[in-house]
C-alpha cells in the first residue's frame, strides 16, 4: 500500500516539481524515502533559509512555486525569512515542514512550536494536514494560492503519523490553468483618455509588472505608446531590449535624479506598483501628478501613494488594450526625452575613474563589460545595491535580480545559486557585500557539491555599509559597523571552489572574466570605497536634490 508521503510526492509530481531544496529531520523521513524513488532530486542545502531563498527565487524565475523542505521547530522557524521574503516579494513557493505525530505524544513537547501559527503572518497559507487522503486536495490548493495574484509562499506542515500513514490509492487532482479578469474597458477609455489630455505623462514599471509572462505584452507597450518610462528596483528589467524612452530606475525615494523627471511629468502611469517595496517617488495630496494605478489589484492606499485613477485586472491584457487605444496618437515629450540624457550622463559619471580601490560606479560598468546581454546578476542586499539599481542597464528581462522588498541580508548567493542551476548555458554572477556573504557563505559548500558555474564577487569594506550611510545620513558619528573578515580567497579554497583576489583597478575585469573561462564555483574579492559616495548620497538626501543642475 501507498503511504501519505508518497501521496505527497506524486502530487508535487503531478504539479512538475523537479527539486526539492531543504534540510530534512527525522519527521521527514518518511518523505526523504518517497523522493529517493521519485523524479523530483532533493537538493540537500547547509541551512533552511538558503533552502527558502532558492525556492523562491525559482518561483520569480519561472512563475511556478520553488519547493523547499525542513523538519519541525527549529528547522521550520529558519524558513521564516525565506517565507517573509518570498510573501514581501510577491514569489511563489511551496514550504514544507515536518511535526511530531499528531495521534499520539510520545516525546511530550520536546522540540514543537505552534508552525502554523508561526507562519500565519508570512504566508498567503498555512495549514496543518490531518489526514493522507487530504493530501491530493491541499497540494492542489496550494499551488493554485501560490501562483493567483499577488503570488507568494504557502506552507504545508505534515506530521509524521501522517506522512508514514497506509492508504488505498487516491487519485490526484488534475492541474488546470489559472484564469485572471480582464479590466473593465471603460476604465481603459478612462485611462487612456486621461493619457491622452496629459501634457508629460510618464510610465513607471514596478515590482508587480516584472513578471516573466509579462515580458512580451510590457515589451509591446513601451514600443507602441512610445511614452518615456522609469522602473523601481524591483521593476528594473522588466522589459526586453534598450530603448531610447528610459529615463532610468528610482533607486530612492526622492532626490535622485530620475525624481527630475518625475517632478515634472503631469501623470504618472504606474503599471504594478507594490507598496510592500520601498516608494519609488512621494505622491503629494495636492499640486504634483496625477497617477493611474494599473495592476491585478486595487491599489493600496498609502500617504504616499493613492492614485487618481485606477484600472484592475490582468497587467499583460491592460497595458495590450491601452496600446491599442494609445497606439500611434501619442510622441514622447521632447522635454523629458533630453533631461533623460543628462540623468543617463550624471549617473554614469566617475564610471571609468580609476581610483583604488574602486568605487561602485567603475564596479557596475566593469561587471557590465563581462556581463552578456543574457547574463544574471543577482544582488545580497547593500550600498552598491543602489548603484546597481541605477547604472546597470539590462537588455534582457529578469537579467538583474535585487530585492526591495524585504531587502534582506543573506539571499544573494542562494538566489544565483537558483539562476545558475535553471540557466546552465548562461553566466551568472552573485554580488555580495562582505556582511551579506558571510551570512550564508556556507552554501559555497553546496554551489561545489552541485558542480555550478557561478562566480561570487564579494564586495569588501569590513563593514555594514548601507546602515553606515544611514548613520551619516542622520548625523549620527560613525558607531559599530565595522567588522573583521576571513581570507576570501582561502575560505573560498576551503570550500573546494577557486579564488581571487583584485589588486588594481585595471584587474577587475580581466579577473572575472577569467573566473567565468575557469568554469565552477569562483569567488572574486574585490575592495570597494563608498566614501565618496556616501558623501553625494548624504547630500542629495538632505537637500532633496542632486547637487548638479540637469535643467
Amino acid at each position: 500500500m501507498k503511504k501519505g508521503s508518497d501521496l505527497l510526492v506524486a502530487a508535487l509530481e503531478n504539479e512538475g516539481v523537479d527539486r526539492i531544496f531543504g534540510v530534512p529531520g527525522e519527521e521527514n523521513l518518511d518523505v526523504v524515502e518517497s523522493l529517493r524513488t521519485s523524479k523530483i532530486e532533493l537538493v540537500l542545502t547547509r541551512h533552511e533559509q538558503a533552502a527558502a531563498f532558492m525556492a523562491a527565487t525559482h518561483g520569480r524565475l519561472t512563475g511556478k512555486p520553488g519547493v523547499c523542505i525542513a523538519t519541525l521547530g527549529p528547522g521550520a522557524l529558519n524558513f521564516s525569512t525565506g517565507a517573509a521574503y518570498a510573501h514581501l516579494g510577491a514569489m511563489p513557493m511551496i514550504l514544507i515542514t515536518g511535526q511530531k505525530a499528531i495521534m499520539t505524544a510520545k516525546q511530550a513537547r520536546f522540540q514543537i512550536v505552534d508552525v502554523v501559527a508561526s507562519m500565519k503572518p508570512l504566508t498567503k497559507m498555512t495549514r496543518q494536514i490531518v489526514s493522507a487522503a487530504s493530501i491530493p486536495s491541499a497540494v492542489r490548493d496550494a499551488f493554485r494560492v501560490a501562483m493567483e495574484e499577488r503570488p507568494g509562499p504557502v506552507h504545508l506542515e505534515l506530521p509524521e503519523d501522517i506522512a508514514s500513514e497506509e492508504i488505498e490509492d487516491i487519485p490526484l487532482i488534475p492541474v488546470h490553468p489559472l484564469e485572471r479578469p480582464v479590466a473593465d474597458p471603460a476604465a481603459l477609455d478612462r485611462a487612456a483618455a486621461l493619457i491622452l489630455a496629459a501634457r508629460r505623462p510618464l510610465v513607471m514599471i514596478g515590482a508587480a509588472g516584472n513578471r516573466p509572462r509579462l515580458v512580451e505584452a510590457l515589451s509591446a507597450f513601451v514600443r507602441r505608446a512610445r511614452l518615456p518610462f522609469f522602473n523601481t528596483q524591483m521593476g528594473k528589467g522588466a522589459v526586453t531590449g534598450g530603448s531610447n524612452l528610459y529615463i532610468g530606475t528610482a533607486a530612492l525615494s526622492e532626490g535622485d535624479y530620475v525624481h527630475r523627471a518625475v517632478e515634472q511629468a503631469d501623470l504618472i502611469i504606474a503599471i504594478g506598483h507594490d507598496t510592500v517595496e520601498k516608494p519609488p517617488f512621494l505622491m503629494k495630496s495636492a499640486g504634483g501628478s496625477k497617477v493611474i494605478h494599473i495592476g491585478y489589484q486595487s491599489a493600496t492606499v498609502e500617504q504616499v501613494y493613492h492614485p487618481d485613477a485606477e484600472v484592475i485586472g490582468d497587467i499583460g491584457a491592460t497595458v495590450t488594450a491601452l496600446a491599442d487605444r494609445l497606439g500611434g496618437k501619442l510622441e514622447a515629450d521632447t522635454h523629458l526625452l533630453e533631461l533623460r540624457q543628462k540623468i543617463l550622463a550624471r549617473i554614469n559619471d566617475r564610471a571609468e575613474e580609476d581610483r583604488f580601490p574602486p568605487t561602485p560606479q567603475r564596479i557596475v560598468h566593469d561587471v557590465r563589460k563581462v556581463m552578456p546581454e543574457d547574463g544574471i546578476v543577482c544582488l545580497d542586499n547593500g550600498m552598491y545595491k543602489i548603484w546597481f539599481a541605477r547604472n546597470y542597464r539590462t537588455h534582457v528581462a529578469n537579467t538583474l535580480l535585487l530585492d526591495n522588498a524585504l531587502a534582506t541580508m543573506g539571499a544573494g548567493l542562494p538566489s544565483a545559486m537558483m539562476a545558475a542551476m535553471l540557466n546552465p548555458g548562461r553566466r551568472v554572477m552573485a554580488v555580495c557585500g562582505d556582511g551579506g556573504f558571510m551570512m550564508n557563505s556556507q552554501e559555497m559548500e553546496t554551489a561545489v557539491r552541485l558542480g555550478l558555474n557561478l562566480v561570487v564577487v564579494i564586495l569588501n569594506d569590513s563593514a555594514y555599509g548601507m546602515i553606515r550611510w544611514k548613520q551619516a545620513v542622520d548625523g549620527f558619528p560613525d558607531y559599530g559597523m565595522s567588522f573583521g573578515n576571513p581570507d576570501f580567497v582561502r575560505y573560498a579554497q576551503a570550500y573546494g571552489a577557486k579564488g581571487s583576489r583584485v589588486e588594481t583597478v585595471e584587474d577587475l575585469v580581466p579577473t572575472l572574466e577569467a573566473a567565468f573561462a575557469s568554469g565552477g564555483v569562483h569567488l572574486v574579492e574585490v575592495p570597494i570605497d563608498y566614501s565618496e559616495n556616501t558623501r553625494v548620497l548624504v547630500e542629495e538626501l538632505r537637500n532633496r536634490s542632486p547637487d548638479v543642475e540637469l535643467a
